[in-house]
C-alpha cells in the first residue's frame, strides 16, 4: 500500500479571468469543452487549486529522469501540476506510476493534439512505465448532436494510430476504447457515480436542465482509467495524468473522489492551452478553425499554402522595415510552434536573434517552420500507416 500524496485544495474553482494581453479582472472561461478570451495562467494557475511548475520542481523531474528534461518543459510550455514531487517520491521508492492520458475523438489530429501527448511518450522513455491511452468515443458522441457512433468509431482507429505512431511501447501501452470496454469500465464509473452529486457537477462543468444526461454521467467514465490499472492489479498504483489544463476541472472531481473509493489521488502535469496559427498568442488552436491549425494527414503542399497566408508574422510591414527593425518571436506563430518541435536550444537561440536583428526575414522564418513540420509530418505518418495493422496488439486486454 502506498502513503497517501498530500492533500491538496479540492473545489468548484471559478472559470472566470481575464481577455486579450491579460487584463486584470476581464473575463476569460476555461472549460473541458471551450476556451474564450486571453487566459491569464497565473490568475487560472491560482483560480484552478494547482501549483505552479516551478524550477526546484523541474530540477527535481530532472533528476529522477536520468538528468534531462524535455525540451517543452525547459521552454515553460507546461505550465503546473498536481502532487508531481509525490509520485516522483514514489517512483524512488521503487513504486513506480502509470501514466493516463487521452483523447475524445470527433474528427483529425492537429499539432496542438500531439503536445501533451509528445511529453507522455518522453515520460514512458524515461521512467519505463505503462501507459494508458483512453478514447472517449461517447463523450464526443454525447456532446456533439452532429456525431454519430460510426462517426466516432472511424476516429477512435485513425486517433489511436496518430498516438501510437509517437513511439510508444508494445506491451506497456495499453488503448482504451469506452464503448468497447465497456464491460470493464461501466462497473468502476457507476461506483463513481454513486460519489458525485449533480450540484457537484453543474458547479465544475456549468450543465444547464437542457444538458442531457449522458453528458452530466461522462465525467465519472473519464475517471475511471486513474484507478482502473489498481483495480487490475490488485493494488494501489500512483498515476500522473499529463494534460491541457482546461481537462483539469475532470480530475478535481476524481481528485475528491477516488480516495472515498480506496484509491490514490491521479496526479496532474498541465500544458498552457497553444495559439493557433493565426494568432498572435491570444486564441487557442481550434478544429473549428481549419486555418488556425496544421493537421498530421494534410500533405507538404497544404501545410505549406496554409503556413505562408495564415501563421501569424511577429516581422514588420516591409523587408526594409524588417531589416531596420527586426521580428518579434515571441508573437511569431512560425518561431512558436518551430519552439515546440525542434529540440535544439542553441538552433532556437540563433533564430531568435536573427529575427530580432533583421537578418532572418518572416517569409525565412515560415518556410523554416514548414520544412521542419513536413519533415516531422512525413515521418508521423509513416509510422501510423505500419502501425495499422498492429492497432489491437495496444487495445487494453482484461
Amino acid at each position: 500500500m502506498t502513503a497517501e500524496p498530500p492533500q491538496g485544495f479540492w473545489g468548484v474553482a471559478g472559470l472566470q479571468g481575464p481577455r486579450r494581453a491579460p487584463v486584470p479582472d476581464e473575463p476569460f472561461r476555461v472549460t473541458p469543452w471551450e476556451v474564450e478570451g486571453v487566459v491569464d495562467y497565473a490568475r487560472l494557475i491560482k483560480e484552478f487549486g494547482v501549483d505552479a511548475l516551478t524550477p526546484d520542481v523541474l530540477e527535481r523531474l530532472k533528476k529522477s529522469a536520468g538528468g534531462e528534461l524535455h525540451h517543452m518543459l525547459r521552454r515553460g510550455y507546461f505550465i503546473s501540476h498536481r502532487d508531481l514531487k509525490w509520485v516522483l517520491d514514489e517512483y524512488d521508492k521503487k513504486n513506480p506510476f502509470f501514466l493516463y492520458t487521452g483523447r475524445g475523438p470527433s474528427g483529425p489530429i492537429h499539432l496542438g493534439h500531439l503536445v501533451p501527448w509528445i511529453l507522455t511518450q518522453w515520460l514512458q522513455e524515461k521512467f519505463d512505465v505503462d501507459v494508458y491511452f483512453q478514447l472517449t468515443d461517447d463523450e464526443k458522441f454525447l456532446f456533439n448532436d452532429d456525431l454519430t457512433l460510426e462517426d466516432t468509431a472511424k476516429w477512435t482507429v485513425e486517433n489511436a494510430l496518430d498516438f501510437l505512431a509517437l513511439g510508444y511501447k508494445p506491451g506497456k501501452t495499453h488503448i482504451i476504447w469506452d464503448t468497447k470496454h465497456a464491460g470493464v469500465m461501466y462497473p468502476q464509473a457507476i461506483r463513481v457515480a454513486k460519489k458525485l452529486t449533480y450540484s457537484t457537477a453543474k458547479a465544475v462543468f456549468g450543465f444547464e436542465p437542457s444538458s442531457n444526461v449522458g453528458e452530466i454521467f461522462y465525467t465519472s467514465m473519464q475517471s475511471v482509467p486513474a484507478f482502473l490499472p489498481s483495480v487490475l492489479k490488485g493494488k494501489n498504483i500512483p498515476c500522473l495524468v499529463p494534460m491541457g489544463i482546461d481537462q483539469d476541472p475532470h480530475f478535481r472531481i476524481a481528485r475528491d473522489i477516488l480516495p472515498k473509493l480506496g484509491y490514490l489521488k491521479p496526479a496532474a502535469l498541465h500544458s498552457k492551452l497553444l495559439p493557433g496559427l493565426t494568432s498572435p498568442g491570444t486564441t487557442k488552436m481550434s478544429a473549428s478553425d481549419p486555418n488556425s491549425a496544421i493537421y498530421t494527414n494534410e500533405t507538404p503542399k497544404q501545410v505549406r499554402a496554409k503556413v505562408m497566408k495564415y501563421a501569424f508574422s511577429g516581422g514588420q510591414a516591409t523587408t526594409a522595415e524588417h531589416r531596420k527593425l527586426g521580428g518579434n518571436p515571441e508573437v511569431d506563430a512560425s518561431y512558436r510552434w518551430l519552439s515546440l518541435f525542434e529540440r535544439d536550444d542553441r538552433r532556437m537561440e540563433k533564430v531568435a536573434e536573427d529575427y530580432r536583428s533583421g537578418k532572418l526575414l518572416s517569409g525565412e522564418l515560415k518556410q523554416m517552420f514548414v520544412d521542419h513540420i513536413n519533415a516531422f509530418l512525413e515521418k508521423h505518418r509513416e509510422r501510423r500507416e505500419a502501425l495499422r495493422p498492429k492497432l489491437d496488439e495496444f487495445m487494453l486486454k482484461v
